[in-house]
């Protein structure tokens, strides 16, 4: 396989699983009932922007225009860099390892009704930035983000460094 399909399907790649990923989150959330504090919400923001760059350095990929989507694929690196310090952030607050923001607490979810408010108190889990509302393997939501994101970044530099590496050899045997 060359190494500009390669980069084509690792673009595809971090597109489906980012996107697996925040379609997790808000799984979590709207049927798990996990309503996410200030600093999980901003872990979301790098999903919402990266997403978007990852489908635009696709395009222009696809299009011939490989140092515009190795640029763009660096802002996508970058930008999920960003996403896996807010988790480890966020892990390490829960672990006490630091301090966590003040400012930070679990949202609200208002019920539909007066009546189903006694069920929406018991289904709903609301916890600070500080504390671990699940755990798997024993990372939490943040700490899942942080690999999650560190992945994503890693396929994003990777498949920028298969672009420099075409667009190389495309120079050299010109």
């Amino acid at each position: 396989m060359s190494a500009d399909r390669m980069a084509q399907n690792l673009i595809g790649l971090i597109f489906v699983a980012g996107l697996a990923v925040i379609a997790t989150a808000w799984g979590f959330q709207l049927i798990g009932g996990y309503i996410p504090c200030k600093l999980c919400l901003e872990q979301r923001i790098p999903y919402y922007v990266g997403l978007p760059l990852t489908v635009v350095a696709f395009i222009l990929h696809i299009r011939g225009r490989s140092g515009m989507a190795l640029l763009t694929l660096l802002a996508v690196a970058a930008v999920f860099v960003y996403g896996a310090g807010l988790g480890i952030y966020q892990s390490g607050a829960e672990w006490q390892f630091w301090d966590g923001p003040n400012d930070c607490g679990g949202g609200s979810a208002a019920p539909a009704s007066a009546a189903n408010m006694l069920q929406a108190l018991q289904s709903t889990r609301v916890v600070s930035c500080t504390e671990a509302s699940w755990r798997m393997l024993g990372l939490s939501f943040a700490g899942w983000n942080a690999v999650a994101s560190a992945g994503l970044a890693a396929l994003a530099l990777l498949s920028a460094f298969l672009l420099k590496r075409r667009e190389n050899q495309t120079t050299i045997g010109a």
